[in-house]
This record gives C-alpha cells, sequence and structure tokens, in this order.
C-alpha cells in the first residue's frame, strides 16, 4: 500500500497549490481519503477528507471557503485545491486512508489505516 503525495511547495500568500496523493497496492475507490498538517510545533491536525464515493465531503473551519477535496477514482488519486493560501497554512501535508470500507463520515487521525510521506508546502507573507 502507498500513498504518495506530491504539488507541494513554496508560494506567496494568496496563492493557490493544487495537491495531488497518489494511491496504489489497494482499492482506493472503497475507502475515504483525507488531508492532515502539521506545522512546526505544532500536532497534527485535520484539514479536509472526502467519502469513498465523494457524497461527502469535510473541511476544516480554518480552511473553508479556500481548500476544496476531490478525487478522481478512475486515476486513483485525491486532490487538495488550496486557494487563498496564508502563511498560517505552512506546515507538512499529509493523505491518509480510512481503515473502514465504504465510510462516509468525516476521517478522524485514529481511523487512519495508512498515512503518506509528507509534502511541504510553505508559504510567505
Amino acid at each position: 500500500v502507498q500513498l504518495v503525495e506530491s504539488g507541494g511547495g513554496l508560494v506567496q500568500a494568496g496563492g493557490s497549490l493544487r495537491l495531488s496523493c497518489a494511491a496504489s497496492g489497494f482499492s482506493v475507490d472503497h475507502y475515504a481519503i483525507g488531508w492532515f498538517r502539521q506545522a512546526p510545533g505544532k500536532e497534527r491536525e485535520f484539514v479536509a477528507s472526502i467519502s469513498w464515493n465523494a457524497t461527502k465531503t469535510y473541511h476544516a473551519d480554518s480552511v473553508k471557503g479556500r481548500f476544496t477535496v476531490s478525487r478522481d477514482n478512475a486515476k486513483s488519486t485525491v486532490y487538495l485545491h488550496m486557494n487563498n493560501l496564508k502563511p498560517e497554512d505552512t506546515a507538512v501535508y499529509y493523505c491518509a486512508a480510512d481503515r473502514a470500507m465504504l465510510s462516509t463520515f468525516k476521517l478522524r487521525q485514529g481511523s487512519v489505516a495508512y498515512w503518506g510521506q509528507g509534502t511541504q508546502v510553505t508559504v510567505s507573507s
């Protein structure tokens, strides 16, 4: 099982990035996928998640209206579209797969079966 994030980088405040999470080794179309982030000196926190069939999406209050999670099951890829980035969005972003099949609930850290290696997002002011 592999989850590989890409798309991170350095961007100015107000800019945009799209993160991708490419899944392999399991039937990703049967699982909810989430995005979490960890800033230096802080605990890892929930950012967004999407149900296995994309009927439900969840976003943290801090990113609502700016970030959007989506998925393309034909490509086994989940995306995090990030607009109007702020310096406080600077963190390592991780994608994660749910341990439960066919879930439509918000993905919580305690429910994660697999993690990606993370991709750095740095927003300069």
